[in-house]
Protein backbone atom coordinates (compact mmCIF):
# COMPACT_ATOMS: atom_id res chain seq x y z
CA UNK A 1 0.00 0.00 0.00
CA UNK A 2 1.41 3.42 -0.97
CA UNK A 3 1.79 6.34 1.42
CA UNK A 4 -1.08 8.09 -0.35
CA UNK A 5 -3.38 5.08 -0.03
CA UNK A 6 -2.53 4.65 3.64
CA UNK A 7 -3.14 8.33 4.40
CA UNK A 8 -6.45 8.23 2.53
CA UNK A 9 -7.51 5.14 4.46
CA UNK A 10 -6.61 6.82 7.76
CA UNK A 11 -8.52 9.99 6.81
CA UNK A 12 -11.63 7.99 5.94
CA UNK A 13 -11.42 6.03 9.19
CA UNK A 14 -10.94 9.21 11.26
CA UNK A 15 -13.91 10.92 9.59
CA UNK A 16 -16.08 7.84 10.03
CA UNK A 17 -15.07 7.56 13.68
CA UNK A 18 -16.11 11.18 14.27
CA UNK A 19 -19.25 10.90 12.16
CA UNK A 20 -18.30 13.74 9.81
CA UNK A 21 -18.14 14.07 6.06
CA UNK A 22 -15.31 15.62 4.06
CA UNK A 23 -15.19 17.95 1.06
CA UNK A 24 -12.23 18.94 -1.10
CA UNK A 25 -11.54 22.15 -3.00
CA UNK A 26 -8.75 21.55 -5.48
CA UNK A 27 -6.89 23.64 -7.99
CA UNK A 28 -3.40 22.37 -8.87
CA UNK A 29 -4.26 18.78 -7.90
CA UNK A 30 -7.27 18.72 -10.22
CA UNK A 31 -9.31 16.27 -8.15
CA UNK A 32 -6.48 13.97 -7.10
CA UNK A 33 -7.32 14.30 -3.39
CA UNK A 34 -10.93 13.30 -3.97
CA UNK A 35 -9.73 10.48 -6.25
CA UNK A 36 -7.33 9.18 -3.58
CA UNK A 37 -10.22 9.00 -1.13
CA UNK A 38 -12.80 7.56 -3.50
CA UNK A 39 -10.38 4.89 -4.73
CA UNK A 40 -11.17 3.18 -1.43
CA UNK A 41 -14.33 1.09 -1.22
CA UNK A 42 -16.85 2.49 1.26
CA UNK A 43 -15.63 6.08 0.95
CA UNK A 44 -19.16 7.25 0.10
CA UNK A 45 -20.00 7.20 3.81
CA UNK A 46 -17.42 9.97 4.36
CA UNK A 47 -16.74 11.86 1.11
CA UNK A 48 -19.47 14.39 0.41
CA UNK A 49 -18.07 16.16 -2.66
CA UNK A 50 -15.03 17.53 -4.40
CA UNK A 51 -14.76 20.90 -6.10
CA UNK A 52 -12.21 21.14 -8.90
CA UNK A 53 -11.73 24.87 -9.31
CA UNK A 54 -8.81 25.29 -11.65
CA UNK A 55 -9.77 28.72 -12.97
CA UNK A 56 -10.30 31.87 -10.94
CA UNK A 57 -13.87 31.98 -12.26
CA UNK A 58 -14.53 28.52 -10.86
CA UNK A 59 -13.06 29.53 -7.49
CA UNK A 60 -15.44 32.50 -7.38
CA UNK A 61 -18.55 30.75 -8.74
CA UNK A 62 -18.26 27.39 -6.98
CA UNK A 63 -16.56 28.34 -3.71
CA UNK A 64 -17.36 32.01 -3.23
CA UNK A 65 -13.75 33.18 -3.34
CA UNK A 66 -13.98 36.95 -3.52
CA UNK A 67 -12.72 38.69 -6.65
CA UNK A 68 -10.94 41.19 -4.38
CA UNK A 69 -8.98 38.36 -2.79
CA UNK A 70 -7.83 37.03 -6.14
CA UNK A 71 -6.95 40.51 -7.37
CA UNK A 72 -5.01 41.49 -4.27
CA UNK A 73 -3.31 38.19 -3.43
CA UNK A 74 -3.62 35.90 -6.46
CA UNK A 75 -4.93 32.38 -6.75
CA UNK A 76 -1.89 30.91 -5.02
CA UNK A 77 -2.06 32.58 -1.62
CA UNK A 78 -2.87 32.14 2.05
CA UNK A 79 -6.05 34.16 1.61
CA UNK A 80 -7.33 32.21 -1.39
CA UNK A 81 -6.62 28.85 0.28
CA UNK A 82 -8.63 29.98 3.33
CA UNK A 83 -11.58 31.15 1.24
CA UNK A 84 -11.53 27.97 -0.84
CA UNK A 85 -11.69 25.75 2.26
CA UNK A 86 -14.36 27.90 3.92
CA UNK A 87 -16.38 27.93 0.68
CA UNK A 88 -16.21 24.14 0.32
CA UNK A 89 -17.38 23.73 3.90
CA UNK A 90 -20.26 26.19 3.44
CA UNK A 91 -21.37 24.64 0.13
CA UNK A 92 -21.43 21.03 1.30
CA UNK A 93 -22.69 18.74 4.03
CA UNK A 94 -19.12 18.23 5.21
CA UNK A 95 -17.80 18.85 8.69
CA UNK A 96 -14.26 19.31 7.36
CA UNK A 97 -12.92 20.68 4.10
CA UNK A 98 -9.43 20.87 2.67
CA UNK A 99 -8.26 23.12 -0.15
CA UNK A 100 -5.15 23.21 -2.29
CA UNK A 101 -3.88 25.87 -4.69
CA UNK A 102 -0.38 26.03 -6.05
CA UNK A 103 2.08 26.18 -8.90
CA UNK A 104 2.85 22.67 -10.13
CA UNK A 105 4.90 23.82 -13.11
CA UNK A 106 6.88 23.35 -15.11
CA UNK A 107 6.12 27.00 -15.97
CA UNK A 108 4.04 29.66 -14.28
CA UNK A 109 6.31 30.44 -11.38
CA UNK A 110 7.90 33.75 -10.42
CA UNK A 111 10.46 34.97 -7.91
CA UNK A 112 7.64 35.67 -5.43
CA UNK A 113 5.69 32.51 -6.21
CA UNK A 114 8.04 29.82 -7.49
CA UNK A 115 7.16 26.49 -9.04
CA UNK A 116 6.52 24.12 -6.15
CA UNK A 117 4.75 26.68 -3.94
CA UNK A 118 1.47 25.22 -2.69
CA UNK A 119 -1.01 26.67 -0.20
CA UNK A 120 -3.39 24.46 1.76
CA UNK A 121 -6.54 25.52 3.59
CA UNK A 122 -8.48 23.61 6.21
CA UNK A 123 -11.94 24.48 7.48
CA UNK A 124 -13.96 22.71 10.15
CA UNK A 125 -17.31 23.54 11.62
CA UNK A 126 -16.96 25.61 14.82
CA UNK A 127 -13.26 26.39 14.17
CA UNK A 128 -11.68 29.26 12.24
CA UNK A 129 -10.14 28.15 8.94
CA UNK A 130 -6.37 27.84 8.79
CA UNK A 131 -3.87 27.82 5.95
CA UNK A 132 -0.29 26.77 5.51
CA UNK A 133 2.20 26.69 2.69
CA UNK A 134 4.66 24.11 1.49
CA UNK A 135 7.55 24.57 -0.88
CA UNK A 136 8.17 21.37 -2.81
CA UNK A 137 10.88 22.88 -4.99
CA UNK A 138 11.15 23.14 -8.74
CA UNK A 139 10.57 19.42 -9.25
CA UNK A 140 8.39 17.60 -11.74
CA UNK A 141 4.71 18.44 -12.03
CA UNK A 142 3.82 14.87 -11.04
CA UNK A 143 6.00 15.06 -7.92
CA UNK A 144 4.51 18.38 -6.77
CA UNK A 145 0.95 17.19 -7.30
CA UNK A 146 1.53 13.84 -5.57
CA UNK A 147 3.23 15.48 -2.59
CA UNK A 148 0.37 18.01 -2.42
CA UNK A 149 -2.17 15.19 -2.16
CA UNK A 150 -0.25 13.57 0.67
CA UNK A 151 0.21 16.91 2.45
CA UNK A 152 -3.52 17.70 2.20
CA UNK A 153 -4.49 14.29 3.57
CA UNK A 154 -1.97 14.70 6.40
CA UNK A 155 -3.45 18.10 7.29
CA UNK A 156 -6.93 16.59 7.52
CA UNK A 157 -5.65 13.75 9.69
CA UNK A 158 -3.84 16.17 12.02
CA UNK A 159 -6.94 18.35 12.37
CA UNK A 160 -9.10 15.35 13.20
CA UNK A 161 -6.71 14.15 15.90
CA UNK A 162 -6.97 17.41 17.88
Amino acid sequence: MSDRQELARQVLAACEERGIMLATAESCTGGMIAAALTDIAGSSTVVDRGFVTYSNEAKMEMLGVRPETLEAHGAVSHETALEMAAGALARSRAGIAVSVTGIAGPGGGSAEKPVGLVWFGLAMKDRPPVAEQRLFGDRSRAFIREESVKAALSLVLQALSR
